[in-house]
């Protein structure tokens, strides 16, 4: 696989990855999917507290699937099968991974580039970007997770015109829907996500990785069932002495 498909960095306890196809609007090939698989893998074994996912130039989060690649003859169903599998565990593995995931869009985030989104913890974007599911102006239908994340995200009804229409979403809009946290100039974009980050950063690594948990467990079940497996959760926060700790100190004007 080629190596520069998808770039990944580490600044102190940030991870950056970039899906890296701007001559493609970072259009997503199995090799793509399976280098940014095996990166991902990589941070959530690390001792890294967060992981931006960004594409690169400033056209494209990612249009979705490269139908070129998916269209040649050595592309059969054995590796259909890989390449969803793969996709979807991508997506999962942002879910289910300790490290906030954050995703910073530029451009165009569709279709399979949405689907994959979706799996993030956040999603901040320029207020330029747009969103869209162009699977039905396709043919297509997804495989990935947007059916089970996208109704979730905004609601069953806007999903269902979302997802009907294929229309374009812009970020402002993409906001009041709740489909993703923030629109800014993109001028602002990065150092806007910097905060963000560094206001993560300075919280507890174990409080965040026992709230990512509570929170996918709890979003689908009843409230009663929420209440009563929060109660019993047990996590190992390592530092939380040191930070009771520092609270009281703090609370008394040490």
């Amino acid at each position: 696989m080629s190596a520069d498909l998808v770039l990944l960095r580490r600044a102190d306890a940030v991870a950056y990855m970039t899906l890296n196809r701007p001559e493609k609007l970072n259009a997503l090939s199995p090799a793509l999917i399976e280098q940014a698989l095996a990166f991902t893998k990589e941070v959530a074994a690390s001792d890294a507290r967060v992981l931006i996912v960004t594409g690169a130039g400033e056209r494209a989060f990612s249009v979705g699937v490269d139908l070129e690649a998916s269209s040649s003859p050595s592309y059969g169903p054995a590796e259909a099968k890989a390449f969803s599998d793969n996709a979807r565990e991508l997506a999962r593995t942002w879910e289910l991974m300790s490290q906030a995931v954050i995703v910073k869009v530029r451009g165009y985030c569709f279709t399979g580039g949405l689907e994959l989104a979706l799996g993030a913890d956040l999603i901040v974007a320029a207020d330029s970007a747009l969103f869209s599911d162009t699977h039905a102006k396709l043919g297509f239908r997804p495989a990935w997770g947007l059916s089970a994340r996208l109704p979730r995200r905004i609601g069953a009804q806007r999903a269902r015109e979302m997802s009907f229409t294929a229309r374009r979403v812009s970020a402002a809009e993409a906001v009041r829907l709740g489909l993703i946290l923030e629109a800014v100039p993109v001028d602002q974009l990065d150092a806007h996500v910097d905060a963000l980050v560094a206001s993560i950063v300075a919280n507890s690594a174990g409080s965040v990785a026992a709230y990512k948990d509570l929170y996918r467990h709890n979003e689908n079940l009843s409230l009663d069932d929420t209440l009563d497996f929060e109660a019993n959760a047990n996590y190992r926060i390592s530092d939380l002495k040191a930070r009771k700790a520092s609270t009281v100190a703090r609370l008394r004007g040490g």
